[in-house]
């Protein structure tokens, strides 16, 4: 395979430092990346085919644009993601995951690059369909007062601003969404105001030893993917053999549905087998809050989150392989190997 040049913005984010980190390994691929900070890149940053920039891509415009030119494959990982922030800072969320990507799309159908742009589960919505399906699936959200539906509705547009250039513009692009990703390096579960996503956050209370609070009781079911999982498909979409990858891709893991609530419990059974943590059921409780009053009035919620993952088993020959428990005893491990000395006794 020829070697290739890969713009990634938002680079030390979750899926971009398991990425690079793959890609550096894995393949003879130069990568340009750019990130506010790079605290997850330590292991990339002195590889002779990685070439980080500090900086915003809302400021570094500039840079930005060079790179689209210079580069084969764009990756623009920068968004807000966090139900905390959709509630309370809306605008934030749609300057920054719609019109700040907007500029770099556009550069795309400029300089005539190829496209592979994060989209999401959540921007199916309240969608009634089980499982969800890339192309017949209707997208439906809440009501305007409801600016939780901010990041869905921000997402959508976007998916169909690219979908109407790859139509009359010739953009060669590929949307991915991804179905509740996690594994290591997903959130700081170490901060005191920690405001992560669900195994990111139930991590935090357990590590801290701190009570688990299920929003609206935790009935709303999820499929989880492990983060390994996820690259491999990551990598099929990137590598693009056979022109087969130009369309829209659920990324996730039917079998692991799961409650969370029962995730709650789960992952409370595997603490338990780290050093330290083994009474930790007996140290905790499990509450429950409105979701109106954990995240704010202007949140609600989709009960059940199933995606069809035919268009990439078809397309990319991709298959998810990590089972549940699995994925969560090697996220624990990592985050149990480099837990700070103030809580190992604590």
């Amino acid at each position: 395979m020829s070697q290739r040049n890969l713009l990634i913005l938002g680079a030390n984010g979750f899926i971009g430092s398991h990425l690079c980190a793959y890609i550096l390994k894995h393949r003879d691929w130069n990568i340009y990346a750019m990130d506010i900070r790079a605290s997850k890149l330590a292991e990339c940053l002195t590889h002779p085919r990685f070439h980080f920039t500090e900086g915003d891509i809302t400021i570094h415009k500039e840079w930005v644009e060079y790179h689209v030119k210079k580069c084969d494959t764009v990756l623009p990982l920068v968004a807000i993601a966090s139900p905390a922030v959709y509630v309370k800072n809306p605008l934030a969320v749609f300057e920054l995951d719609f019109e700040a990507n907007l500029e770099v799309v556009r550069h795309c159908v400029t300089y005539k690059k190829r496209l592979v742009f994060p989209s999401t589960s959540e921007v199916y919505g309240m969608s009634e369909d089980i499982p969800y399906d890339e192309e017949t699936s209707r997208l439906v959200t809440g009501p305007i007062n409801k600016p939780r539906w901010i990041y869905a509705s921000s997402k959508q547009l976007m998916d169909r601003v690219i979908y109407a250039y790859g139509q009359q513009r010739g953009l060669n692009f590929t949307l991915f969404r991804p179905f509740n990703w996690f594994g290591p390096k997903l959130d700081n579960v170490w901060a005191k105001d920690a405001t992560n996503r669900v195994v990111a956050q139930f991590l935090h209370n357990l590590f801290h030893r701190e009570n688990i609070v299920l929003v609206d009781g935790g009935r709303q079911k999820r499929c989880f993917l492990y983060i390994e999982d996820a690259i491999d498909a990551l990598m099929r979409i990137l590598e693009n053999n056979n022109d087969t990858a130009s369309r829209i891709f659920n990324i996730g893991h039917p079998d692991n549905l799961c409650s969370i609530a029962e995730l709650a419990e789960l992952m409370i059974e595997v603490m338990s087998e780290f050093p330290g943590y083994e009474n930790i059921r007996s140290r905790i409780e499990i509450t429950s809050s409105q979701g109106s009053d954990y995240y704010g009035k202007g949140y609600e919620d989709v009960e059940v989150r199933i995606p069809s993952i035919e268009k990439a088993q078809q397309y990319l020959g991709w298959q998810p392989s990590t089972g549940l428990r699995d994925a969560l005893k090697k996220t624990v491990a990592y985050y149990h190997a480099q837990m700070p000395k103030a809580l190992e006794k604590a």
